[in-house]
């Protein structure tokens, strides 16, 4: 297995984990695809630079729906208005950090950049493959990663 899709694929497990880890609803998460450019975001993400022993960037898409279901799984609080934005970046460097954790297990080191959360529709360029992976929540609300894995 080369070493791109053995970390890819280590990337991807260490997400799901995380995810699991952070999140404390049930999670289904369904087949990862290959998707090119450009990743057109629907309504909410937060992004997630990596560097390290991987470079590449981690983006967390979901809905306001999705955030306030988790939060209020975390918190018992809706989840609106600005914190709404607030929360999504903290979910992503939940999610992101627990990541770092899972990988430093497996001999990988890892850093991640400040969340950048983003709004609207918007179109991500600028990655030359990336693994979807999509994230179906309890009551059916979805959330999808995005992995972009830059080669040396």
């Amino acid at each position: 297995m080369s070493t791109t899709s053995k970390n890819v694929q280590m990337i991807l497990n260490g997400t799901i984990s995380s995810l699991s880890t952070v999140i404390p609803v049930k999670l289904d998460v369904l087949p990862p695809s290959m998707t090119v450019q450009p990743y057109v975001q629907k309504e909410l993400s937060v992004l997630i630079g990596l560097v390290g022993d991987i470079k590449g960037r981690l983006l967390i898409d979901a809905s306001e729906k999705a955030i306030d279901l988790i939060g209020q799984a975390m918190f018992g609080m809706k989840i609106e208005g600005e914190m709404v934005e607030s929360f999504t970046g903290e979910l992503g460097n939940m999610v992101a950090g627990n990541l770092c954790t899972a990988l430093e297990n497996e001999g990988v080191q890892l850093d991640i950049s400040p969340p950048t959360v983003m709004t609207g529709q918007t179109k991500m360029y600028g990655f030359k493959q990336a693994f979807n992976l999509p994230i179906q929540l309890e009551g059916g609300t979805m959330l999808t990663i995005l992995l972009t894995i830059d080669e040396e």
